[in-house]
């Protein structure tokens, strides 16, 4: 007989809250379904984002890239319960934290995971498992959107600090030795000062564009986590000859049309002179490393927004569909978590 797990599942495409149910015999992955690098990985709490419901909820055309039912969930944190023939750096007990490959079976809403090695890092034993679950998607997001453009002094604009991946960016620019100045509303200004940024712009009580004119063209990266390509346009306005337009937030049909009008068209017809560049997250062993390191010691926090136990996973979701965020909505899969 199979063996099998809890897991949180969507039967087929549609709206999250209705669609998504308990499955308390779903397949567990075993110690026989690892491969090379692989690792088994008993889950404690997992984080959700945007993504798994936006993709889950654009219709019938998702059975194109997924099979159903689907598991929900990218990130996690959790113990190492075994490990494939190749692992030479992980045992068997070790604290890990993790990102699946969305395109592939398993979700982290489940008791046990199967990762590979572009997707896990090893955590010291001593650190919180409940925020490490929220580094995956947004701590790598910020991380691979920032660090590949910038050196220590440059000077970095993050467009939505108080969000999941803006509060990772804001802490990861400081830790690259750069000057940070981000956007958040009134009620987060503190929490963005807190993060390091030097300077914050309130966007209830001031224009962004005009903060950034103001400023000049002095920035090495424009990082946009909130879905605003149009400030592309007037790009040349605030950064530098070099410096590029990095697009990361959105997901609706209208910024995937704007982000798809400003990578062709050209600056003579109203286009920005930076290069626009439309982000995607990708698992990188090493990255998450770097980040893991940072967080074991203590240098890179996990901003909580929400915890939900694990039967109240549905309810995550609609928390984080309320938007306004202050960092990440995690769920405790393991009871002791």
């Amino acid at each position: 007989m199979a063996e099998t797990m809890k897991a949180w599942q969507l039967a087929s495409p549609g709206i999250v809250e209705q669609q998504l149910h308990l499955n308390p015999a779903a397949a567990r992955p075993t110690t026989a379904d690892l491969q090379g690098q692989d690792i088994l990985v008993q889950v404690s709490s997992a984080a959700v984002n945007p993504a798994d419901y936006k993709v889950a909820e654009m219709g019938f055309v998702v059975r194109a890239v997924f099979s159903f039912p689907k598991t929900l969930g990218m990130d996690l944190s959790g113990v190492v319960v075994g490990v494939g023939p190749a692992v030479t750096d992980v045992l068997v007990g070790d604290h890990v934290v993790g990102r699946l490959d969305p395109f592939r079976p398993g979700g982290a809403l489940s008791e046990q995971v199967v990762l590979q090695r572009a997707g896990y890092a090893k955590l010291a034993r001593d650190a919180d498992l409940g925020p490490a679950a929220g580094l995956g998607t947004a701590a790598l997001t910020a991380y691979q959107s920032i660090q590949p453009h910038v050196q220590a002094g440059d000077r970095v604009f993050i467009n939505g600090g108080s969000g999941g991946t803006g509060t990772f960016g804001i802490q990861i620019a400081k830790l690259l030795g750069c000057h940070v100045t981000a956007t958040c509303s009134t009620a987060k200004v503190a929490l963005c000062r807190q993060l390091g940024a030097d300077e914050v712009v309130d966007y209830k009580t001031t224009d962004v564009l005009a903060a950034l004119q103001k400023a000049g063209p002095v920035y090495s990266v424009f990082v946009d986590n909130v879905g605003a390509v149009a400030l592309h346009a007037k790009s040349a306005a605030f950064l530098l000859p070099t410096a590029p337009f990095v697009s990361v937030g959105g997901g609706s049909l209208g910024h995937v049309a704007s982000v798809a009008c400003a990578m062709v068209r050209p600056a003579c017809l109203g286009g920005g002179r930076n290069r626009f560049i439309s982000y995607l997250t990708k698992n990188n062993h090493e990255d998450l490393d770097q980040l893991a390191q940072w967080y074991s010691k203590g240098s890179l926090k996990s901003v909580v927004d929400a915890t939900f136990a694990f039967d109240e996973a549905p309810a995550a979701y609609s928390r984080l569909k309320k938007g306004s965020s202050a960092g990440k909505v995690i769920v405790h899969v393991a009871k002791n978590a």
